[in-house]
């Protein structure tokens, strides 16, 4: 293991192939966010903080993974902390950060929106982030960005399980998507709200994990993943 520290807020880390079967953990892993990877990267940081003074995060951490074919694979690892919500294209991958290292609950939503239309305004929201936003202010900057995400799943019953959690009426457009063993849920915002298409991401950390919000990043499974159900992915897994 191999642990180069770019900058205060940033550090890589070089897993050889020997060591990730040592481990018994692939690049899955760390997109599904499994056990195993969280013990794994507890371990990480633990010997970054050792070796190269880099300290964990108090508020949220980024991951990035590049596989080596036949050599490894390299984790880079980034703080991000409330002032990054400043730029807002990233509000759905920090809900998940925040989702995993402080354990985010369904009323908390508005609380990220807040701070995502407060940065993207430059100032305050005029409510209380910590209850259901009613602003229409904060609804018309955080409707602004983000509406789109696609999510990881280790099985299609974890996904069957989550789409039946979903309200029937729920109005998202949805595809899914098989490439690898991992199953990609693609959910766009559609003619749902933005608090209802809200809901229904933060609902899908609970049993999946969170892929990426970018519409440019998923080519790569549209060019090479088997498409499952082209459309009303979500409404046909509840049956």
């Amino acid at each position: 293991m191999r642990i180069e520290k770019i900058d205060d807020k940033t550090m890589k880390c070089f897993l050889s192939k020997e060591e990730l079967e040592e481990y018994d953990i692939s690049y899955k892993d760390f997109i599904l966010r499994s056990d195993k990877a969280r013990e794994v990267m507890e371990d990480i940081m633990n010997q970054a903080e050792e070796e190269v003074g880099f300290k964990p995060p108090q508020f949220a951490l980024e991951l990035q993974i590049m596989v080596l074919p036949d050599q490894g694979m390299i984790l880079i690892f980034s703080e991000k902390t409330p002032e990054d919500l400043k730029n807002a294209k990233g509000v759905m991958e920090c809900l998940g950060m925040i989702k995993d290292t402080l354990g985010l609950k369904d009323e908390d939503i508005s609380k990220a929106l807040g701070m995502a239309a407060a940065g993207k305004e430059g100032k305050q929201p005029d409510v209380d982030p910590s209850k259901p936003g009613k602003s229409k202010e904060l609804k018309e900057v955080a409707e602004s960005v983000v509406t789109f995400a696609v999510f990881a799943f280790h099985s299609i019953s974890d996904i069957c399980n989550y789409a039946r959690m979903l309200p029937g009426n729920l109005r998202v457009k949805s595809e899914l998507y098989q490439m690898d063993g991992v199953y990609y849920l693609f959910l766009d915002k559609g003619s749902a709200s933005y608090e209802r298409y809200s809901r229904a991401c933060i609902r899908a950390l609970e049993f999946g994990s969170l892929y990426t919000a970018e519409e440019s990043l998923i080519e790569h499974i549209r060019e090479h993943g088997e498409c499952l159900i082209a459309d009303h992915a979500v409404k046909k897994m509840r049956l």
